[in-house]
């Protein structure tokens, strides 16, 4: 098919590489794409710079959700399901290209896309850092070019169609997952299916955290939100008590309680995540200060203490003989 330009683009030129099927779909706030791509300099090599196929997924981009490659999402809203098209772009649509590549290449080798990263605007980022990391993308940015990308379009689904990632939610949205999120959690833990559930939990404390992070700390706002943190998190230290995933208790709690310094619950699943890793001291003072908070609790304290006192003469034991057997060993 002959190269044409596409409807009110400039430097835009599309070429249909293979045909797609039915009516253009409708490309409404809040769908997502999903997509292969192929991104290449306009050379005579016409060397390859990425590939989502190299990754083993295809691409997944959310219509109005400002990805920072803005004219992809003009590119895709042109093509049909299955179509395959080419599409060159002017240097005023690809100076962002360098850092979308490099948080993309960050997530297919499991890093964290914004590793490094100040909290500031793309654009800020590259002028401090200089080097995104890669040779080739570092070119990119000190040479801005035209280039050529080759889409495969899979499919466009509606807003409801799918479930919805936390990031690409609304307030509303938000705000309405939270509580479906909780209860899942506690459905899975009534299960003892506890890994799923600290799923459930984590994703509605990110929901939560992301509206918090509009507010003003310690606002009415702030601290109406803060109230629905609280038990997530809590809930979700106690599935990882049950995980053995002890480390990861002691961090969230001691957060949670250098913002809540009075909440007993906190405490004792601290206190039993250091009596799991022999940080006895730890976890008595924590104990105690539960008590102290909480009388009603002072039952549980007490019977946790017992056992902490048990473990622990155990494990001295264990330790006197394992020196005294290794001493011995030398000495023969």
């Amino acid at each position: 098919m002959e190269e044409t330009y596409l409807l009110n683009v400039e430097g835009v030129k599309k070429k249909i590489l293979h045909g797609g099927q039915g009516e253009l779909p409708k490309f409404q706030d809040g769908s997502k794409i999903t997509f292969h791509f192929q991104t290449l300099k306009d050379n005579f090599e016409r060397t390859v710079i990425d590939d989502s196929r190299d990754a083993g997924i295809p691409m997944e981009i959310i219509v109005g959700k400002m990805f920072k490659l803005e004219i992809w999402e003009t590119l895709l809203s042109s093509m049909r399901i299955g179509e395959v098209a080419e599409f060159w772009c002017d240097i005023i649509h690809t100076g962002m290209y360098a850092l979308v590549s490099r948080g993309m290449r960050r997530i297919a080798e499991g890093r964290d896309p914004l590793e490094g990263q100040k909290h500031r605007c793309g654009m800020g980022n590259m002028f401090d850092y200089h080097s995104t990391g890669y040779d080739d993308l570092d070119e990119l940015q000190r040479t801005p070019q035209p280039l050529i990308f080759i889409m495969e379009l899979f499919r466009v689904e509606e807003p409801s169609a799918y479930k919805r990632d936390t990031w690409a939610m609304s307030k509303e949205e938000k705000l309405a997952a939270v509580p479906v999120l909780h209860s899942e959690g506690n459905r899975l833990v009534l299960r003892r299916e506890f890994a799923q559930a600290a799923a459930k939990y984590q994703e509605a404390v990110i929901c939560l955290r992301n509206l918090q992070a509009k507010e003003k700390p310690w606002e009415d706002d702030w601290l109406k939100l803060e109230s629905l943190v609280t038990p997530l998190v809590l809930n979700y230290c106690q599935c990882q008590l049950e995980l053995g995933e002890y480390y990861e208790v002691l961090e969230h709690t001691t957060e949670l309680l250098q913002k809540h310094n009075d909440n007993a619950k906190a405490y004792f699943k601290r206190a039993k995540a250091h009596a799991a890793v022999w940080n006895e001291r730890e976890a008595r003072e924590d104990f105690l200060r539960v008590a102290h908070l909480d009388p009603s609790m002072a039952a549980a304290v007490k019977k946790e203490l017992k056992q902490l006192g048990e473990r622990m003469r155990k494990k001295h034991v264990e330790d006197r003989k394992r020196y005294q057997g290794l001493f011995q060993s030398r000495q023969g």
